[in-house]
């Protein structure tokens, strides 16, 4: 069985953030926090590898250090949506039927709004943070998961070994948990590298519009944002984060296509 490249170069990308972040104290030389107007806008090179920003912080740290929440937005973004949308495609799926219908029609009325402004609606009624932003997606984006383990529930609970373990007398429960949910888990696996994607650009598109981690925390959509101000002038404040989240967001997209061509291919 042949790896795809797109996988190897993925992870390694995926995977050489996740070790910045989690050497960031020992990689980066300087407070992510602790202004210095005596260094203010400074050019990449020198001291500054990649410049400061407006209060004289060094760039470089504040996106090592950013690193650590714009991965936790990445994968555990994805935890509660997959869970949700998990259960309810199982159970919706397996039993089919009134609850099947009922479970549908709200999973209908919430894919009718608009994906970005229920999330934004949400977080400006919880209030910006890390909180808010994995309550709003678990509120909003288990749909994806319920439709992918649902339309495998419908095919997988006809199977030959699921007739064969209710004639056995196994309940609801134990077949759901150990002989559909193991074969209907499959495509949400593929699905959830894609997502955390998503989960990445959605919370940047929040930093940026000041709903998501506050100043002076570093994080990379705000991180844009406080540089926008300053575009003609000292353009790495902006660039270097724009940076730092598409090699991050391609890393995950490589991986997932990998993953994808290596399910797919088989053995």
């Amino acid at each position: 069985m042949q790896i795809p490249v797109t996988l190897v170069i993925g992870i390694v990308l995926t995977l050489a953030w996740i070790a910045l972040a989690l050497l960031a104290p020992v990689v980066a030389h300087y407070d992510p926090i602790k202004t210095d107007v005596q260094h203010m806008l400074q050019p990449p090179g020198g001291e500054h590898w990649l410049g400061s920003d407006a209060t004289g912080r060094d760039l470089f740290t504040r996106i090592i250090f950013g690193a650590r929440y714009d991965l936790a937005m990445a994968f555990f973004g994805v935890v509660g949506p997959i869970i949700l949308g998990t259960m309810i495609g199982l159970v919706s799926g397996y039993f089919g039927g009134r609850l099947d219908a009922v479970l549908m029609r709200i999973l209908e009325v919430t894919i009718s709004f608009p994906y970005f402004v229920l999330v934004i609606a949400i977080v400006a009624v919880l209030g910006p943070g890390l909180k808010s932003y994995f309550i709003s997606l678990t509120l909003v984006n288990w749909v994806s998961y319920t439709r992918l383990v649902r339309s495998q529930a419908l095919v997988l609970r006809e199977a030959d070994f699921v007739l064969a373990a209710r004639t056995m007398g196994l309940r609801h429960g134990r077949i759901m948990l150990y002989h559909i949910l193991p074969n209907a888990i499959i495509p949400s696996v593929v699905f959830v590298m894609t997502d955390a994607v998503l989960t990445i650009v959605l919370g940047s598109s929040l930093g940026f519009l000041g709903l998501g981690v506050q100043p002076p925390t570093p994080e990379w959509g705000a991180m844009i944002a406080e540089g926008q101000t300053y575009l003609t002038t000292a353009w790495w404040i902006s660039v270097f984060p724009g940076v730092a989240v598409c090699s991050l967001a391609m890393g995950l997209s490589l991986s997932a296509d990998g993953l994808a061509r290596l399910l797919h291919t088989g053995p």
